[in-house]
């Protein structure tokens, strides 16, 4: 007998209190997404050996080159990077907080779905999603439903 076709029960509304938070906590997250994904992308290109140029993080994120220039305003006016002309752009020290917090999340989520079965390829990209969207509580789940016996 197939489950597929049978209607799931539906939860009662959580206190508007709580129902808020969560709607609150998802906006802040994808506030937050954009700066995290640049950020990680400069350490990356740093890291790699090379500078983060605003044509390369243009060509990595594919997006057109004054999208990136409006958002490095912003990360500068942010304290996360600093640009030096002729040159590409650095990360602060609260730069690469960020950078590494995010990488953390991404390494954590995407391992987490290539231990349920899911390929690299599809846990890569769906990890660049969640990873911004996911508490520190399911990040520490995550971690012990990975290190635990089986």
């Amino acid at each position: 007998m197939a489950l597929k076709n049978r209607p799931v029960p539906r939860e009662p509304l959580p206190d508007a209190d709580v129902h808020s938070e969560g709607f609150r906590q998802q906006r802040q997250a994808r506030r937050s997404a954009l700066v995290e994904d640049y950020v990680e992308l400069i350490a990356d290109l740093i890291e790699d050996g090379n500078e983060a140029r605003q044509v390369d993080i243009a060509a990595r994120l594919g997006v057109a080159q004054p999208t990136v220039a409006k958002m490095l305003t912003r990360l500068c006016a942010d304290g996360l990077v600093s640009r030096k002309p002729y040159r590409g752009v650095f990360l602060t020290e609260a730069g690469r907080k960020v950078a590494e917090e995010s990488r953390i999340r991404h390494q954590t989520v995407e391992a987490f779905l290539r231990s349920l079965g899911v390929s690299a390829e599809t846990a890569r990209i769906d990890a660049e999603g969640i990873e911004h969207h996911v508490s520190a509580e399911t990040l520490d789940a995550f971690r012990k439903a990975m290190t635990a016996p089986r």
